[in-house]
């Protein structure tokens, strides 16, 4: 191979791997998490200025959504079950677990992942709590109480980072029935969580939609951080929705399952 052709293959070679490492990021990047964190920065400025249709949808929202479930104990036990179990404390102990499993069985970027993620949500939860300062609800008869701010919601928040963090992980052991399954399951523990939140009058609307916002944009940020990691430890990029942030060694997350290596279910 002639000098020239050498400079043309190193050139090639050089661009795919920049393609590979500022690819895997910033799709995610500017498609989800700058997109999410504008509008949970957008919501948090209307909040904070009390304008008025924010402050309307809010307020006709917890109102009918309280009228509805007085005069119904079963529901309202329903709501109050709910919340507790889906409170922030479940899904931190669940992630912390995961995360120590991980690293126990050698699968560190996953662990180190799964806690650092969690962290960060529960650091910007308290952060903007403490900057948007806003007042829970009031409403006759409440179901429940709550300390602290309202915005954003950490039931919200928390729930959906860890459901985020639990698929992200678990999507190489499934095929595509049970793919379609666990996301389907836990958009569904996520909006059952934010519901009752609201249902019982200790978050505004915008508090859980917020919250929702918050959680989409850091996970879509840190997976892109962890597909950079990837590419730059020698691996490719993964389509992360699909196949999970780390497809390679799915036995590992879950070695109870006679999975063999590198494959699915």
């Amino acid at each position: 191979m002639n000098a020239p052709s050498t400079v043309r293959t190193v050139r090639r070679s050089l661009r795919r791997r920049v393609h590979e490492r500022f690819g895997a990021r910033l799709g995610l990047t500017l498609f989800v998490a700058v997109p999410a964190a504008a509008l949970v920065g957008l919501i948090a400025i209307l909040v904070e200025s009390t304008w008025d249709p924010f402050r309307a949808t809010d307020e006709r929202t917890a109102s009918w959504l309280h009228e509805h479930a007085l005069g119904h104990p079963t529901v309202i036990n329903a709501l109050l079950k709910v919340s507790s179990i889906g409170g922030p404390t479940t899904f931190r102990v669940l992630i912390a677990l995961l995360a120590v499993g991980l690293w126990l069985r050698g699968a560190h970027r996953l662990a180190l992942w799964a806690a650092s993620t969690m962290i960060a949500g529960a650091v910007l939860d308290l952060g903007l709590k403490a900057l948007v300062d806003r007042t829970r609800p009031h409403l006759p008869d409440p179901f429940a109480h709550a300390p602290g701010a309202s915005f954003p919601s950490g039931h919200a928040l928390t729930s959906a980072l860890g459901c985020g963090i639990i698929i992200l992980i678990l999507l190489p052991l499934l095929n595509t029935a049970g793919k379609a399954i666990v996301w389907t399951l836990g958009a569904l523990i996520v909006f059952a969580v934010g519901y009752s939140r609201v249902a019982l009058g200790v978050h505004w609307v915008t508090d859980v939609a917020g919250a929702w916002l918050l959680a989409v944009a850091l996970l879509a940020a840190s997976v892109s951080a962890f597909q950079t990691w990837r590419v730059e430890h020698g691996l490719r990029p993964a389509r992360p929705v699909t196949e999970g942030v780390e497809p390679e060694e799915p036995a590992v997350v879950l070695p109870i399952l006679p999975i063999k290596q590198g494959k699915q279910m």
